[in-house]
């Protein structure tokens, strides 16, 4: 099993759950998180002082899949996500040695 954790724009996040939907993928997590990558932020005025914002908005998307899906999955989430400028965000894989259904204790695959 793969774990993929994916950080992208918050704008996005509508088309990236649709996109993993529609390859029959259900379950995933949603957090919005602060951030900055090579993007290092930005400067805004407020009541006429300007100072800068160097973590911005992000979401980060979590969700573990079968190994045989996980290319999928990476391709139609990249997909969805990119806007082909910067700060279009990072998606991470990790193995997964065990999941557990707390309900009634399944494990491995059959537990996502």
């Amino acid at each position: 099993m793969k774990k993929i954790e994916a950080i992208i724009q918050p704008f996005k996040l509508e088309e990236v759950k649709e996109a993993i939907k529609a390859i029959g993928i259900d379950g995933m997590t949603v957090t919005e998180v602060r951030g900055h990558g090579r993007q290092k932020g930005h400067k805004e005025v407020y009541r006429g002082q300007e100072y800068q914002v160097d973590l911005l908005p992000k979401i980060k998307v979590e969700m573990v899949v079968p190994d045989g899906r996980s290319e999928e999955v990476i391709s139609a989430l990249a997909t969805a996500a990119r806007t082909g400028k910067i700060g279009d965000g990072k998606i991470f894989v990790y193995e997964v040695v065990e999941a557990i259904r707390i309900r009634n204790d399944e494990r491995g695959e059959s537990a996502l």
